[in-house]
């Protein structure tokens, strides 16, 4: 026989039954935040204030059986279900984590984007392929997410990135933004990544991941690009990839970089600070904008179908 772990979320209604149960064996030093500990010569039995309750040894199966019974009766829960899944998803984290180890031992390719986010302004997308014999260069430069180093760094190490590391990079204008008429910001730039990776993936890179930020599910990205002629497939999606692979933070870095360019390029434009971001200072740029040039130039210089775009009418009418 061998030690066993069993661990779940008590229900309420069974804590003071528990601790009623097992009382004339509680040990004297408990574990921190514990309410009580009972250790038996097969089990020990912990039960925690967050409620959870953890049964160890070579009959934690046997003492937990009894409250897995307790928590069908009297909850309708199957906490033997409830584990199996944890496990499923522990394990699927596990080897996605594996997986994520490799991504900065391996050519990739890999794409992100800036301005999604942004009232004002395009949204640029980058895919980058980095080969190994590049790690070196981008160690020295400090590489990371772009939401990690200062705008005053990602000016200073693009220029290199963009003349050292091969890239694609698309701007999506606020005007051809408007003519998409998507709605579904995910949608856009799912179309916007696979542009980018197709066309950087055909140069022939020898890579071995195609690497992209988990923005929405694998399912949903692919059923974005039904109507797109020529799709990129196979790709790698993981939470904070910029974090985990170089070619999605070089993607990054050039893409704010880019972005950083139009943005200061648009305030010259209309001679006034255009704010980053979609707050209360984006809806009071927007009204100085329609006041000075009317309500059409925000089709040229915002998302026309972000909230922010009523609230400037709602302003304009209160003044």
């Amino acid at each position: 026989m061998h030690n066993t772990t069993i661990a779940f979320k008590l229900s309420d209604n069974l804590k003071d039954e528990m601790i009623n149960f097992y009382k004339d064996r509680f040990v004297d030093k408990k574990p921190p935040y514990s309410v009580f500990q009972v250790k038996d010569y097969d089990c020990v039995t912990t039960l925690y204030e967050s409620g959870k309750v953890v049964f160890q040894g070579i009959g934690a199966d046997i003492e937990a059986s009894y409250w897995i019974e307790l928590e069908r009766i009297r909850n309708n829960r199957n906490i033997n279900s409830e584990l199996k899944d944890k496990k499923n998803k522990n394990d699927n984290k596990k080897e996605n984590d594996e997986k994520d180890l490799f991504l900065n031992h391996i050519n990739t390719i890999g794409s992100d984007e800036v301005g999604t986010g942004a009232y004002f302004g395009p949204i640029i997308v980058t895919a980058s392929y980095v080969s190994k014999d590049k790690f070196m260069l981008l160690t020295d430069l400090g590489v990371k997410d772009s939401k990690k180093i200062t705008d005053e760094k990602i000016i200073k190490i693009a220029p290199t990135l963009i003349k050292e590391i091969p890239h694609i990079t698309y701007t999506l204008t606020p005007t051809d933004y408007n003519k998409f008429n998507i709605h579904n910001m995910n949608k856009t730039k799912a179309i916007l990544h696979n542009r980018a990776l197709y066309n950087l993936k055909n140069k022939n890179y020898d890579y071995q991941k195609i690497v992209v930020d988990q923005f929405c599910t694998p399912k949903s990205y692919y059923s974005y690009l039904t109507e797109v002629p020529y799709k990129v497939t196979n790709i790698y999606f993981t939470p904070r990839a910029e974090n985990k692979c170089l070619s999605v933070a070089v993607s990054s870095i050039i893409s704010r970089y880019i972005y950083l360019k139009e943005m200061k390029k648009l305030s010259q434009e209309l001679n006034m600070y255009i704010p980053l971001g979609a707050g209360s200072d984006a809806d009071q740029t927007g009204l100085e904008i329609v006041k000075k040039y009317g309500i059409n130039k925000l089709n040229d210089v915002a998302k026309l179908d972000f909230k922010n775009t009523d609230k400037i009418k709602e302003l304009l009418q209160t003044k």
